[in-house]
């Protein structure tokens, strides 16, 4: 390989390392790392907040994107390694750049469907981690997918929806915020 050559690959490279690093997820309501505000934790189990879901935005997703989906995720909870689920969106529009605040999912863009949680419910499910736990971590994941539709029902279960999420992505950006009590 002839140094042109090699400096065009290297170059090449980097713009696709830097254009996969420029997918990213933001909140105006939960800072990157920052505790949860009490107006996102869930109500119920001894939680009482108000289980409003956050406002959600994100900018710089790949080439090719057909549609997202956002899965959030409790990594810490105590369910014998696999977490829990407390938010499903799919079949988000490829032309969406935002989720807003609300409580019920009614205001999601055209089209977007939601799953069940390990609520029991396929609406957003806030932080409700166990009295006296360590702040868990509560992982908000955008993925950018390379088809328009997920082939999913809605009793299909958190755990293959993921699975199926996983094999169409092209990109992914996430957004941690903290929660303990």
């Amino acid at each position: 390989m002839g140094l042109k050559s090699g400096l065009l690959s290297a170059a090449l490279l980097l713009a696709s390392v830097g254009a996969a690093a420029s997918f990213e997820l933001k909140s105006a309501d939960i800072a990157p790392g920052a505790t949860i505000a009490a107006k996102n934790i869930y109500k119920g189990f001894g939680c009482a907040g108000g289980n409003i879901s956050p406002a959600l935005s994100w900018s710089g997703a790949p080439e090719g994107t057909k549609s997202f989906a956002l899965l959030m995720h409790d990594p810490d909870a105590p369910t014998g390694g696999a977490g829990f689920w407390h938010w499903i969106v799919y079949d988000i529009p490829a032309t969406a750049t935002s989720l807003p605040a609300g409580d019920s999912g009614k205001d999601l863009p055209e089209g977007s469907k939601q799953l069940g949680t390990d609520f029991g419910t396929a609406a957003y499910g806030g932080p409700c981690p166990p009295e006296g736990a360590n702040p868990h971590h509560y992982n908000f994941t955008l993925y950018a997918l390379k088809i328009d539709k997920l082939p999913v029902s809605s009793n299909t279960p958190a755990s293959l929806a993921g699975f199926m999420i996983n094999a169409n992505a092209i990109g992914k950006a996430t957004l941690t915020g903290l929660y303990g009590r």
